[in-house]
């Protein structure tokens, strides 16, 4: 079976080819095969700005979507009628966005004649932890069930718990502002440029993450919280640069040395790590039986976060046979790879395809 997938969620036109055996002729856990992987990214475009903005985003999607397309069809070796079914993700994102990437596969679905499958964002973050590598192979190492994932980006912070393929249960969100959308306000404070999560992680290579201490959020059960953690790095370094609190959050890069802002990311980044690493050890403690724990989203490329992650669990959870996984550094962004591994256990999990004529976007839905 091969499956092409279609990713316009932010600001990444993405499009995937992935093979695997037909349904109903093997395990839970098929050998895949990437056959091509292509995306252009507009970062380039925002990093002047800062964030991304929407309407751009919408544009630069029109612009490249079909070219992308074509060219993940040339890297494969293949032909429309090669085809057995098209992917796309729909929910959640930016609405503009959604809408290219939909209304291309829609069409291309109506064309070519092709199985229609919605494909829900988080999802496909979740199952970049199936991807074939150059160093394994998808049968080498991929996750068991019952398992944890630690759904990590610029818009979402979630725990999820999977009791077993295609079936989803959200046991921990923030309350407000996503981790990386938090890492990438701290970069504007420090002035760092965007996109802050690797800004961030490289300026603190040369910190001290205990210069300056953080407070951990108090937030009930599994449920996660970082505005304050925002707030309190704002009002650490006006101190530090011994200004008022009204001072705005833009001018005080011009204030900070180089050494400081080292130490402020190093100080951030390691309270945020904390923060995550404390709400899995105690989601582990709620559901003991869990057999892996799965880190997913942009933010999971973080190394200081792997880091941290491998000496908690590995050590403290090696009586309970956890392992932990990680997505290829090249699958933690925005990808149509990760979109049609979704969609193929989509597929094999017994997941009918949807209907080209009336498949709606949906910029805010909860996984499911």
């Amino acid at each position: 079976m091969k499956i092409l997938a279609i990713e316009t969620s932010c600001d990444e036109t993405a499009a995937a080819i992935l093979e695997g055996p037909e349904p109903g002729t093997m395990s839970q856990n098929p050998c895949l095969q990437l056959l091509s992987n292509v995306v252009v990214s507009q970062v380039d475009i925002f990093a002047a700005y800062g964030g991304v903005i929407p309407e751009i985003a919408a544009r630069s999607h029109l612009e490249a979507i079909l070219p992308v397309i074509h060219q993940a069809l040339n890297d494969a070796h293949l032909h429309p009628q090669d085809l057995d079914a098209i992917a796309v993700t729909h929910a959640p994102g930016l609405l503009g966005s959604l809408l290219i990437g939909t209304l291309t596969a829609r069409t291309l679905a109506i064309l070519w004649q092709k199985p229609l499958f919605a494909v829900h964002h988080l999802k496909s973050h979740i199952y970049a932890n199936w991807l074939p590598t150059a160093s394994k192979s998808s049968l080498e190492k991929v996750p068991a069930f019952p398992l944890l994932a630690l759904v990590i980006s610029g818009g979402h912070t979630q725990i999820i718990y999977m009791p077993e393929h295609n079936h989803f249960e959200i046991i921990g969100t923030t309350r407000d502002d996503a981790i990386g959308e938090c890492f990438d306000k701290v970069a504007k404070i420090l002035g760092l440029p965007y996109p802050g999560g690797p800004s961030i992680a490289q300026c603190a290579k040369k910190g001290n993450q205990r210069k300056y201490p953080l407070p951990h959020p108090k937030v009930d059960d599994l449920d996660f919280s970082f505005s304050g953690l925002k707030t309190a790095v704002l009002r650490s370094v006006q101190n530090a640069c011994d200004l008022d609190i009204t001072t705005p959050s833009y001018e005080l890069k011009k204030h900070l040395s180089a050494q400081q802002k080292a130490d402020f990311a190093a100080s951030f980044q390691a309270t945020a790590c904390d923060i995550l690493i404390e709400k899995l050890e105690l989601a582990l403690e709620r559901y003991p039986e869990t057999k892996s724990l799965v880190f997913a989203g942009g933010v999971s490329a973080n190394q200081a976060l792997r880091e941290k992650a491998r000496q908690v669990f590995e050590k403290t959870q090696s009586g309970l046979n956890l392992r932990l996984f990680f997505p290829e550094l090249q699958y933690t962004g925005d990808n149509a790879a990760m979109v049609a591994t979704a969609a193929y256990f989509e597929i094999i999990s017994g997941v009918q395809p949807t209907d080209p004529y009336k498949l709606n976007i949906l910029p805010r839905t909860p996984i499911k």
